[in-house]
């Protein structure tokens, strides 16, 4: 089975981010929830560590984080283009910028008293208290500290007002008529705002970015089907991971292919996902894993955003 499988969770920003893809590109996924914290024993029985929302599943083929999963799906379906030829580099560094800095902003807008209080509102203090220790503990590690709330609510309206004077005078997207992947990167952080009525009045007064943000939305998340944690391990289990290309490589890091390696994130999440080393490009990091439960899987990792160190 080489379908498309999501493990996400509704509320995430960058679920939301990876529905938006599906739905760009007009395509069909299999949806598999998964917990918002840990633990989450199905998922890491297929990433090897990897807690990161969202991932996608191809076969016995696991992809991590949405730089990586936004490459699958330009693979998947070539029209229309996540990377529009000749503005690679403006698309992909403009998403940089959207799922780090203004993704930290939305967070810490969200996570100030009164949004925490309507995001959890009704629901016990125990779980309000899991998902405060889950999230300190995701940035226990790593290079990113948590933005504070008064700085992110300082720096804003900067942000807000440079993103409404491009709309209003470049076009209907970021980088004019046709929508790209730095569109989806800058949505999801102001969706995540949106979605708390708390805080999301800190979008009034951008008339511009509303009609873009309305235009996004239009993508829709394309056709999906809901699937069990278990059918989804199940598909990985009697799957084998597809076939990697032949490619001259020189691995920067020094590597060789087959050395036992492990891989993790640099800035949050930082769990190490170990395994053999089975490909590495100028993009992408693969290795291959066993699970007792999932069988032979290959991990997927963007290489910008991760480290990977001799076992």
């Amino acid at each position: 089975m080489t379908d498309l499988i999501l493990h996400h969770y509704p509320q995430s920003p960058f679920a939301e981010k990876a529905r938006l893809m599906l739905g760009f590109k007009g395509l069909s996924w299999h949806s598999v929830m998964i917990p918002a914290v840990m633990p989450k024993p199905d998922l890491t029985a297929l990433t090897g560590g990897y807690r990161r929302t969202p991932v996608l599943q191809v076969g016995a083929d696991i992809y991590c984080d949405t730089a990586l999963i936004a490459r699958r799906l330009e693979q998947e379906k070539v029209t229309p283009a996540l990377f529009p030829e000749g503005r690679e580099a403006a698309a992909a560094g403009l998403a940089q910028f959207g799922d780090q800095v203004l993704f930290q902003h939305g967070v810490a807008i969200n996570f100030q008293k009164k949004g925490l209080a309507s995001r959890f509102a009704n629901m016990p203090e125990e779980v309000i208290k899991g998902f405060v220790a889950d999230r300190q503990a995701l940035f226990a590690s790593g290079t990113a500290n948590p933005l504070d709330t008064r700085v992110a609510l300082s720096q804003w309206p900067a942000l807000m007002s440079r993103l409404e004077l491009q709309l209003e005078r470049d076009g209907e997207f970021l980088l004019g008529d046709t929508p790209c992947i730095a569109d989806l990167a800058h949505y999801h952080p102001l969706w995540f705002v949106a979605s708390n009525k708390a805080v999301a009045d800190a979008l009034d007064g951008y008339p511009a970015i509303a009609a873009w943000m309305g235009r996004i939305a239009d993508f829709g998340h394309g056709s999906s089907t809901p699937m069990e944690a278990s059918e989804a391990i199940t598909v990985a289990r009697e799957a084998s991971p597809a076939a990697l290309p032949k490619i001259e490589f020189v691995s920067p890091g020094g590597f060789e292919l087959g050395q036992a390696v492990s891989v993790s994130a640099v800035d949050y999440g930082t769990d190490p996902v170990s395994g053999s080393l089975v490909y590495e490009d100028n993009e992408e990091i693969v290795v291959a894993r066993e699970d007792e439960r999932a069988g032979l899987l290959h991990v997927h990792f963007p290489r910008y955003g991760f480290r990977i160190e001799a076992a």
